[in-house]
């Protein structure tokens, strides 16, 4: 999810009265629903390459035992330099080290939590696997889970401003509301890989390898929906859209995308290109076509995307280009045919 949602959900924490438990505990439960995407930093190296490192190891057990603690050490420490410096807030609550832990604990457990819910993925076993794991449920932005957070923040503190002993209400009611509206979400994603994969097998006459659903911004109730079909001639995936209170919504989005590459020279473009090693390494749906290069003929062009973002806004962040070995020899490589 984003940062503005992690750092909501921690401040709901705090107002459901866990902030009243130490000092700085409501500033230690918003530093630790964000912590473990220190990984930003991986956006540095250019490219795609960040792909196979963020949401990895710092959302990975280990983390989730180290980055507390470190957090907790540096809240102690600051406590300690601001007193020293005469510059400690007097209505500060006294620090309580057992819950300051803890609390960093429930914070940063509740980044990868919340992050496991949309389709991007997160690797919850890293480095012990590098297996990734999928929610389906929750668009990676969504506004309506900004708005109960922030209304549920807003009002509870203004009624704690108040001196209003119900101060914590608010924050309650906004945790339960999304907490029922995830599971609503988990339900209408399940509905929807049931009804699509029974759809396809019923128009194709073969199961689906793997159906998923893709939530939408702002329409949670519909699902762009993703199948794959795999066969001896090769992977090819179709795409449909599912609609909760609209089934005369569901319909067949033009002909299938064909993977178009033999397994040997997706090995050798793991081999020649870090970035296309990266991107197949995160791809969960990869879509992969080759073209001729227009500047050196002969050579082919290996076109790398995913299905899950092959939208025209966010497309460009999600593909890569790389260009085939000159030991691969075209007239060899096997095309997919795909299925209908």
């Amino acid at each position: 999810m984003d940062n503005l949602t992690h750092s909501l959900a921690g401040a709901v924490l705090g107002q459901l009265g866990l902030k009243k438990k130490t000092g700085l505990g409501m500033a230690t439960l918003i530093i630790a629903a964000n912590i473990p995407d220190i990984d930003a930093f991986a956006t540095l190296l250019g490219g795609v390459q960040h792909l196979a490192i963020r949401r990895g190891i710092t959302h990975g057990p280990i983390a989730m035992v180290i980055l507390p603690l470190l957090l907790t050490g540096f809240m102690l420490w600051f406590d300690r330099w601001q007193t020293k410096r005469g510059k400690r807030p007097t209505d500060r609550l006294p620090i309580h080290k057992g819950w300051l832990l803890a609390l960093a604990y429930i914070g940063c457990l509740s980044h990868p939590a919340l992050d496991w819910l949309n389709s991007y993925g997160v690797r919850l076993l890293e480095p012990f696997s590098s297996q990734w794991y999928y929610g389906d449920s929750i668009f990676i932005i969504d506004i309506w889970i900004w708005a109960a957070l922030i209304i549920g923040v807003w009002i509870s503190r203004r009624r704690e401003k108040k001196g209003r002993d119900d101060w914590q209400r608010p924050a309650w009611v906004s945790f339960t509301v999304i907490c029922a509206y995830i599971f609503a979400n988990g339900l209408i994603t399940g509905k929807a890989e049931a009804d699509t994969a029974l759809a396809v097998e019923q128009r194709t006459g073969q199961q689906p390898a793997q159906v998923v659903a893709n939530p939408m911004p702002v329409t949670f109730w519909r699902r762009d929906m993703i199948w794959q079909m795999v066969d001896e001639n090769g992977t090819a995936y179709g795409e449909t859209i599912f609609d909760l209170f609209d089934p005369e919504l569901f319909y067949w989005k033009g002909e299938l995308i064909v993977n178009d590459a033999s397994e040997q020279m997706i090995a050798d473009a793991k081999k020649a290109d870090p970035d296309a090693l990266a991107f197949l390494f995160w791809a969960r749906m990869p879509v992969l076509q080759q073209s001729d290069d227009p500047d050196n003929a002969g050579r082919l062009v290996l076109d790398l995307a995913d299905m899950r973002f092959r939208d025209p806004l966010v497309k460009d962040r999600f593909t890569v280009r790389t260009t085939m070995p000159p030991k691969i020899d075209p007239t060899k490589a096997v095309r997919g045919t795909g299925s209908k």
